[in-house]
């Protein structure tokens, strides 16, 4: 049975905007903000914190049974919508569990990436190919409604930890797994002729690139082989490609 809302003062609809701007609304309430159709067909199919789903008063979504379903008019929904063309679907989740990082051979490890649009890319990447990640300190926050919209929904089907780089250092050493960086100096390696499927592989930031710290202590620096006229790869194309070469 659902309910119609048609202020927009209404706490529900309140609640929306501080979580779709506020990571620290979101980690506090232990609640999410995504958006569409698409990505509300995606959370119901995979997603066990399904919470509350807000659509507009014409479109037709079939909701399982316990999601607080609410209806609201065309113009409310306009008003609480990142989107500028909505769908007219917004939809709260809850947020998994904290998890320990566990180091997996053939994995990544991102360090600082920040822009949610190439955070959404690599993970969506990372499901098609079964590649699992962990993200480091700096990195954007994976359960934005920006990274989760980028990511087609990837962070709906598949684990996304978050550690801090002492404890994947320490982790990795302990299960005897190399950690690799991909970088710009002379000690590189070409990366397809490192088995990178044994390792986990540290990119770095969009503009600054892997942390200083990390490059000192890593056991394999990598470079892809590319035009050296080209200063840099996109963080996302970079991570595309190392991740191919994993499952070679």
């Amino acid at each position: 049975m659902s309910e119609l809302i048609t202020s927009r003062k209404n706490p529900l609809l309140q609640q929306v905007k501080k979580l779709l701007s506020s990571r620290k609304e979101r980690e506090e309430t232990g609640l999410f903000v995504s958006d569409g159709t698409k990505l509300l067909q995606e959370a119901i199919r995979w997603w066990p914190g399904l919470h509350t789903v807000i659509l507009s008063q014409n479109v037709e979504m079939e909701i399982p049974a316990g999601v607080r379903e609410v209806r609201v008019p065309e113009d409310v929904m306009e008003s609480i919508s990142p989107m500028q063309a909505p769908q007219g679907a917004l939809f709260l989740c809850r947020l998994p569990e904290k998890k320990a990082f566990t180091p997996k051979p053939g994995m990544l490890l991102l360090d600082g990436i920040q822009d949610p649009g190439n955070l959404g890319t690599i993970l969506r990447t990372a499901d098609a190919l079964q590649i699992p990640v962990a993200l480091l300190e700096g990195c954007a926050d994976p359960y934005s409604h920006k990274v989760v919209r980028s990511s087609m929904g990837a962070v709906f089907r598949m684990e996304v930890v978050q550690t801090t780089w002492a404890a994947a250092e320490q982790a990795c050493k302990e299960a005897g797994i190399p950690v690799g960086v991909t970088a710009l100096d002379e000690k590189a390696r070409d990366l397809r002729e490192s088995p990178l499927n044994t390792m986990a592989v540290v990119i770095g930031s969009e503009g600054q690139g892997v942390r200083k710290e990390i490059l000192q202590s890593a056991q394999n620096s990598l470079i892809i082989p590319m035009n050296p006229n080209c200063e840099s790869l996109n963080a996302a194309i970079a991570a595309a490609i190392v991740m191919w070469q994993m499952k070679k």
